[in-house]
């Protein structure tokens, strides 16, 4: 059974899903080919035809170029600037659903690389996690981006430095942040481990090797912002592509470290109010997904873009240090995945879908040891349910989420109960041998008891078991019980419960780094 099966069947129900939900992000995505092909490139970053403007980096804009020609083809009116505003023809649906599944090959290519030597039962395991992930469906192809073909790119850079070829690493890790640079948040992670790792030896060595690094960078650099460059627009990317006026937090609270800074802010505010202090009700709202207002609090402390950015590297320093002191290519990918939790926990205006830069590299983690995989449970699908919130795709989701946990449940359990069971006929063996030679083969005392190993421990199934009661509340009692009031209240809960699981992650991954040798 080859890799073509697993991605073949990911294809079949990718197709099934054509004409399923699709968010705001479809129309983002349509007129950005527009935008690109409509347009002179000097006026890409200025247009605001829609309030859907461009702000990815230059080469994610070359790519809706080039899908821009091919759609012309197809549709001209799917390219037209005005007359294409909020087009969705069968047309367009087809058009664009089908590029994010040919764009799927590039991750197809990062996880070949990256499992190719691996042994076939883990290589079939991570086959299934990704390229079957329920998180890429969700987002993909149904909410609509290009995150598989993006974390291809990633994956393709880690395979590199995997095998060695340092600098290779670094050029497709650049030509990443060129096409989105929210995957800026590895950076430093890439930066200490290439110097440590590429750039070491004598002082010449040292020397010529940063300045190949360097060179390489900002070649791709140039070929992506040169010409914007040429045309004095840098400070307009900057301002689309950092828009710190967002809020905080995205539309949708993602679950992170921020959901219980928000909430706690709101408790102390209702309190302090109840007990006579004269408390600001603030108006600004914490949440945009257009440029606004900054997020207000009451009581604590106001969170800045800065603030969050020092924090993230704090959090980031105790696996900075381990790459400074030892770099090991065995490691990188469990540093990278830990950077983007990192990123994910403390971050500013942090997307729900962000969670996918951790939790597809964490997959190529969980299979090397069973606590590794116990807590790659936590990091599961149920905080994206949010993004899919008509009727009809109710069933799809649920049934994605059961499929992927059991999935993952028997793949696992067969993995390294098979692994316990190979070192226990080991240790039988050597045990036998010692007997014999000792007392004779007379003697047959009783052999060892066959420990039992439980893949999923008792935080992970309270952690499954809490999941279950709290989409239960959200969809079935919540109405019932409490009809038309709070009805921010079940999206709230799924943001804490599963923020506690991320943090747990993030906690696990932390000491997994620290403990490391």
């Amino acid at each position: 059974m080859t890799i073509w099966w697993f991605f073949l069947v990911a294809t079949c129900l990718k197709l099934v899903l054509l004409h399923s939900y699709r968010s705001t992000d479809f129309e983002v995505h349509r007129n950005w080919l527009a935008l690109t092909h409509s347009l002179p490139l000097s006026q890409w970053y200025y247009d605001e035809t829609s309030p859907w403007t461009l702000d990815y980096p230059p080469f994610f804009a070359y790519f809706e170029r080039f899908l821009s020609i091919f759609a012309n083809l197809i549709d001209p009116k799917i390219v037209h600037l005005q007359e294409g505003l909020n087009y969705s023809s069968n047309t367009v649906i087809c058009f664009q659903r089908a590029t994010v599944m040919l764009s799927d090959l590039c991750l197809l290519l990062g996880v070949y690389r990256m499992t190719k030597n691996l042994d076939s039962r883990r290589k079939k395991l991570i086959w299934s996690l990704v390229l079957w992930s329920p998180m890429l469906f969700i987002v993909d192809h149904m909410h609509f981006q290009y995150n598989g073909f993006l974390i291809g790119i990633l994956l393709i850079s880690l395979s590199y430095l995997e095998e060695g070829r340092d600098v290779l690493g670094g050029f497709v890790f650049a030509v990443l942040l060129c096409f989105k640079h929210l995957f800026v948040v590895a950076a430093p992670v890439y930066a200490i481990y290439l110097l440590r790792h590429f750039c070491r030896g004598r002082l010449l060595r040292s020397v010529g090797r940063f300045l190949l690094l360097a060179a390489v960078v900002v070649v791709v650099f140039a070929a992506a912002f040169g010409p914007f460059i040429y045309l004095g627009q840098e400070v307009q990317i900057i301002r689309r592509l950092l828009p710190f006026g967002r809020g905080l937090c995205h539309a949708y609270w993602a679950p992170n470290f921020w959901v219980f800074y928000i909430i706690l802010d709101k408790g102390l505010a209702f309190m302090l109010r109840k007990l006579g202090f004269e408390i600001p009700t603030t108006t600004a709202p914490f949440t945009g997904g257009l440029v606004g207002n900054s997020s207000p609090f009451s009581v604590l402390p106001q969170v800045t873009p800065s603030s969050t950015f020092t924090i993230v590297l704090l959090a980031l320093s105790p696996c900075l240090i381990k790459a400074w002191k030892k770099p090991q290519k065995q490691m990188i990918t469990r540093w990278v995945a830990y950077a983007y939790t990192c990123g994910f926990v403390f971050g500013w205006h942090v997307h729900e879908k962000a969670s996918l830069h951790f939790v597809i590299p964490l997959a190529f983690v969980a299979v090397k040891t069973m606590d590794d995989a116990r807590h790659f449970f936590c990091s599961s699908c149920y905080s994206l349910f949010p993004l899919l919130f008509e009727a009809q795709e109710y069933p799809i989701k649920v049934l994605l989420l059961l499929l992927c946990t059991i999935l993952m449940w028997l793949e696992f359990s067969e993995l390294f109960c098979h692994a316990c069971d190979s070192e226990a006929l080991r240790a039988q063996a050597v045990h036998t041998k010692k007997r014999d030679y000792h007392y004779g083969s007379r003697n047959d005392p009783s052999l060892a008891k066959e420990k039992k190993v439980s893949l999923v421990g008792w935080i992970g199934k309270s952690y499954l078991v809490g999941l279950v009661i709290v989409e239960i509340w959200g969809q079935f009692l919540h109405p019932l019980v409490l009809g038309d009031k709070l009805p921010f209240l079940p999206l709230m809960l799924v943001s804490i419960y599963c923020a506690f699981g991320i943090i747990y992650s993030w906690i696990w991954q932390l000491q997994s780094i620290v403990k490391s040798s």
